[in-house]
């Protein structure tokens, strides 16, 4: 209690200095300083609740001297001690209103609108990925996705940003069993690699262009062997993807894309297994495909396994 009440005490006499007195005009910057100081020791006492609000009130400081950066900075460090308490609670199952973890998003929302108001786009864009990766640990991928979605469209100048806020977004609806949610955004993704994505003389995207569309390819095929449209229900893009996986389809239409040789006839292979529903080559094929694939590009593959081995799951999927 007596700790507690020295903290208060501290936290009052930088407030009570900055106070408007007759003929005496307060030093806000050193208040700033002050609670800034105070809040890093609140931290380093893992008192990191109290911390938040000593930041806010050097954000105010900051603010009322006119110093955006600063006050940007500040609001960050407040959201960052507000998410390591509501951590804290978590870690220890303690029961809660979340109420640190909305005093964080708030605080994250209102640096964001100041970097937004300063021009500062990209500032503002690293703290809704901070933000929606807070939100994703936390198993909330549902809220991650709107701060994932905003940071790709505050980097839509800067394209490979831009499609790794969009590959986020894709993850967090795969986590929550949006399938067609995380097919449309893929599909998004690969529109904005071939139109943005600069081409090499054979006409394939560059370097890490081409390596984000080489996923966006072989994952919109999976989900496709999920899903199963009809025909009539396929979009054209979706139908057109299928259609290279054809055996007819030409030598030019196999070469056009970003995958190796050897993985694109091993994805073609299992479009017809899938077709013809041979469930033993699928089989032989994930075998095969295990190394080459990532942890969501399994899991998918398992999926499509699961459903051809159960008429019952085509349905619920």
């Amino acid at each position: 209690m007596e700790r507690g009440a020295d903290i208060l005490g501290k936290y009052r006499n930088i407030s009570n200095k900055l106070k408007k007195r007759f003929l005496k005009k307060p030093n806000v910057a050193e208040g700033s300083e002050q609670f800034g100081a105070l809040a890093k020791q609140l931290n380093s006492e893992e008192c990191c609740q109290y911390a938040g609000f000593c930041y806010l009130a050097q954000a105010r400081c900051e603010h009322t001297i006119g110093n955006p950066p600063g006050e940007a900075q500040a609001l960050t460090e407040a959201a960052r001690s507000f998410l390591t308490a509501e951590k804290t609670v978590k870690d220890l199952r303690c029961p809660s209103f979340n109420e640190h973890l909305n005093a964080a998003i708030n605080c994250y929302s209102h640096a964001i609108r100041v970097h937004i108001e300063n021009n500062q786009s990209p500032l503002a864009a690293a703290l809704c990925l901070e933000l929606g990766n807070a939100l994703k640990s936390l198993g909330r991928p549902s809220e991650a996705i709107q701060h994932y979605q905003r940071s790709a469209e505050l980097q839509f100048q800067n394209p490979l940003s831009c499609l790794t806020s969009l590959g986020l977004v894709a993850t967090c609806k795969m986590d929550m069993r949006d399938y067609e949610g995380t097919l449309n955004v893929l599909t998004e993704m690969t529109f904005l690699v071939q139109e943005r994505g600069g081409s090499s003389n054979n006409g394939r995207p560059l370097g890490a262009f081409g390596d984000i569309l080489a996923r966006c390819e072989v994952t919109r095929v999976l989900l496709l062997m999920l899903l199963q449209p009809t025909p009539q229900r396929i979009r054209p893009e979706h139908a057109q993807t299928l259609e290279k996986y054809a055996w007819e389809c030409s030598e030019e239409d196999q070469t056009e894309g970003c995958l190796s040789e050897e993985l694109f006839l091993l994805l073609q292979s299992v479009v017809m297994a899938c077709q013809s529903n041979d469930l033993e080559s699928l089989l032989k094929l994930q075998i095969e495909l295990w190394p080459l694939f990532s942890s969501e590009q399994n899991q998918l593959l398992h999926l499509v396994i699961q459903q051809l081995e159960s008429p019952a799951g085509e349905e619920a999927v």
